[in-house]
């Protein structure tokens, strides 16, 4: 699929600021929100980061803001197990 064909102007926004985060660093949902410039849009960088399609954009590193780990692809397993290899938990 072409994703660059199919990909928001706020799918884009969201991802380069998560290819930001360095290794043994996370960001809120509604931290990303904010940083994009929507700061009510945290269910929508959630639902963004659940269709990425770039290994590029580690969107394991974006928590919910209870501290709770939150949703991931590959699974919530794969992201605590990818979260403690990088030192962030």
């Amino acid at each position: 699929m072409v994703w660059y064909k199919i990909m928001t102007g706020f799918h884009k926004k969201v991802y380069d600021a998560v290819k930001k985060v360095p290794k043994g660093k996370v960001l809120t949902y509604k931290e990303v929100a904010q940083l994009v410039g929507s700061p009510g849009a945290y269910r929508a960088v959630g639902n963004a980061l659940n269709k990425n399609p770039f290994k590029s954009v580690p969107c394991h590193r974006v928590i919910r803001s209870d501290g709770k780990i939150g949703g991931y692809a590959r699974g919530t397993a794969e992201k605590v197990k990818i979260l403690k290899k990088e030192g962030a938990i």
